[in-house]
């Protein structure tokens, strides 16, 4: 190949535009001419026969002048052209033909395209002008859409307000109700108001603020109902503490009332026992029912005035205090912080005044005081559960009664009253069966009134002291003189003297014995009585009732009795007429004994007979009368007496012998009743050592 001439592949460049140009003349598809391409670029050496045979005539000519190019032969240039405009042509002969033929059909088409167009024109027309009016009329709709969809929205968004609302009110409902429990100071309300918050409406609404808020306020004032409840208490145990008298005088008061029947139907029955028996005008039954009389009409008036302990104290700070406490969990220290202000004021009550003992009044205030307080504990145990145990009760009420028990032991000991003795037994006894029908024990208070009761026999006794003392100060140691019936039935109701000889008198007559025998027995009596006071209400039996009765009035009869006797007639005023008159009371006395006994037996009804009934020392009372002791005192008085008449009769001088002789008559008449008195003094002696021996 030559420099001038070009390569195959520059005449398919350069034959390339045509070749594009003939086959989309001929709208070959794209497979032709890649085809035509291929063969275009296809070297001679891959022609064969076969190939060519299949093939038509004009193709294989077709082929052979794209082969020449590629071959570069002679005017192949040329000739391609020449084919390619040539099968051109032909193809436009064909496009021609073919577009002759469907020519019609398309001038149809078009035509009916042109109707359509015209009709096509008029339907955009309706259509825009239906549009038009639909756009007119959907701006009303779209505004009234509008409305409608904020409508449906806003009752959406009310719908889900009320929702949130109706989930809202009850909390807030239940808080204002907390709010308006804590302003009535319903606490224990309040709290359980504050459970049912948390436990039920927090948590629904726990999401919101205002509910966190409420969460947080809720421990304070937890805190302020516990700190409000704790200064409630504090004002109850200072009330309780100045009320506790009057508390404890009102259970006192209905301690008596109940006590009240009992004691009357005893002194009733005693009443029915000893109903005829009639003791020197003394008759018991008529004090009982006299003392039957002023028991019922002292109930009847202190019924409607006796309150409860309910009525006196409001309870209620307690009660709340404890349920608060027991909501929140902290029950345990209120318990503890009740028990130690308690045991503080037990000790402040248990504490007496320093002149307690003066009058009764201190007594019966010290008591009171102590009975309310445990009243009150009392109340407390049986209405609450475990702020007041039984254990603890009986732990302070040990404790009270150890330090009460010093403290009686010690005032009463400054006692010298025996009716103040008297008064605080009764109180100790009220006191007693006051707490013992609480449930709390007072044996040990019984066993300290047993102490008390020897005291109360001392005063006693140095009381009738003084009894006999101005009873034998005022006597005029000479015999009873009486001048008629109604005079000897007043002695014969005063002392019970029997003489048929001396009934037997007419009047004016004597009774043997001085003014100070009936007296005496009388004060004996009135002794036995007093002694009787206190030995009663103490729940001991007749028996040893009966038994205190006699051997305190043994003591009294043993000494004090005979100790003033003795100290009567060692006084150096008594005469030998005097102190023969003593012995013949003091013989009286001694046979009045037995009657002391059967009053003591119509009192108790113990018969004298029992085997362990005391019997009363009417012999050792009287026996430093004994005529051991008595024969040298009436030697020494008689020797006194004749030596002092001796003396005057030795005073008168010699030129008085008439007066002297005057004197001897006198000397004589003394002298004879002074053997008249020695002889009845012997026959007294003697009764008394008859006595003796029997």
């Amino acid at each position: 190949m030559t420099s001038g001439s070009c390569s195959p592949l520059s005449h398919g460049a350069s034959l390339f535009p045509h070749l594009h140009k003939f086959l989309i003349c001929c709208r070959l598809p794209l497979e032709c001419v890649c085809v035509v391409w291929h063969d275009f670029h296809v070297p001679p050496t891959c022609w064969s026969p076969e190939e060519g045979a299949a093939g038509s005539p004009q193709q294989l000519g077709d082929e052979c002048t794209l082969r020449s190019v590629y071959d570069d032969q002679p005017n192949a240039h040329k000739k391609f052209m020449e084919k390619l405009d040539a099968c051109i042509r032909n193809h436009d002969k064909e496009i021609e033909k073919m577009c002759n033929f469907h020519h019609q059909g398309f001038v149809d088409a078009i035509t009916e395209l042109l109707k359509v167009r015209t009709d096509a024109e008029k339907l955009k027309v309706q259509v825009t002008d239906t549009n038009r009016k639909f756009q007119d009329a959907g701006k009303e709709v779209i505004v009234q859409t509008e409305d409608i969809i904020r409508c449906r929205i806003q009752q959406r968004n009310i719908t889900t307000v009320v929702e949130k609302l109706q989930l809202c009110l009850p909390v807030l409902e239940m808080y204002s109700k907390l709010k308006e429990q804590m302003s009535a100071k319903r606490y224990y309300s309040a709290l359980k108001t504050m459970e049912q918050l948390e436990n039920v409406y927090f948590p629904r609404v726990s999401q919101y603020r205002f509910c966190q808020l409420m969460i947080e306020n809720l421990p304070k004032l937890r805190e302020d109902i516990k700190e409000i409840s704790m200064s409630d208490l504090k004002d109850f145990l200072e009330s309780i503490r100045k009320h506790s008298d009057k508390i404890g005088e009102t259970a006192m008061k209905q301690a008596q009332q109940q006590k009240t029947f009992s004691v009357a139907l005893q002194k009733q029955n005693r009443v029915q026992f000893g109903k005829n028996m009639h003791f020197n005008g003394r008759i018991p039954e008529e004090r009982n029912e006299v003392e039957l009389k002023r028991a019922f009409e002292e109930e009847d008036e202190n019924e409607e005035e006796v309150l409860t302990v309910q009525d006196l104290v409001d309870f209620s700070p307690v009660y709340r205090c404890l349920h608060i406490y027991s909501v929140l969990g902290d029950e345990e220290t209120f318990e503890n912080y009740y028990r130690k202000q308690r045991k503080k004021q037990a000790r402040l009550v248990l504490q007496p005044q320093s002149n307690m003992h003066e009058t009764v009044d201190g007594y019966r205030r010290y008591f009171t005081q102590i009975v309310g307080f445990f009243v009150v504990e009392d109340h407390i145990l049986h209405v609450t559960q475990g702020l007041v145990t039984r254990a603890y009760t009986d732990e302070l009420w040990n404790m009270a009664l150890s330090k009460i028990i010093a403290v009686l032991r010690a005032h009463s000991s400054y006692c010298t009253d025996p009716d103040l003795v008297l008064e605080l037994k009764n109180l100790i006894v009220l006191f007693a069966d006051t707490l013992q029908g609480y449930g709390f024990p007072v044996n040990r208070l019984f066993d300290l009134l047993f102490e008390i009761r020897d005291q109360y026999n001392e005063t006693l006794l140095k009381k009738w002291a003084g009894v006999f003392r101005d009873i034998f100060e005022e006597d005029n140691y000479s015999p009873i003189p009486i001048v008629n019936e109604e005079e000897y039935k007043v002695v014969i109701s005063k002392f019970p003297f029997q003489d048929p000889d001396l009934e037997k008198q007419s009047f004016p007559k004597k009774f043997p014995m001085s003014q100070s025998v009936p007296h005496i027995y009388i004060q004996v009596k009135e002794f036995i009585y007093a002694s009787l006071k206190f030995s009663e209400s103490l729940h001991r039996s007749s028996t040893e009732i009966d038994d205190m009765l006699r051997k305190s009035t043994n003591l009294l009869l043993t000494r004090t009795l005979s100790s003033c006797l003795l100290n009567l007639i060692r006084k150096p005023h008594i005469g030998l007429t005097e102190l023969v008159q003593i012995i013949i009371n003091t013989t009286h006395l001694e046979q009045a004994c037995r009657y002391l006994e059967d009053f003591i037996t119509n009192i108790t009804n113990i018969s004298q007979e029992t085997v362990h009934t005391t019997r009363l020392y009417g012999l050792s009372t009287f026996k430093f009368l004994s005529p051991s002791t008595s024969c040298p005192a009436i030697k020494k008085k008689c020797a006194w007496k004749t030596k002092r008449q001796k003396a005057q009769f030795e005073e008168l001088e010699m030129p008085d012998m008439q007066q002297k002789e005057k004197y001897i008559p006198n000397l004589i008449k003394k002298l004879m009743n002074l053997f008249s008195l020695l002889i009845m003094t012997g026959q007294c002696l003697s009764q008394m050592e008859e006595l003796v021996v029997i």
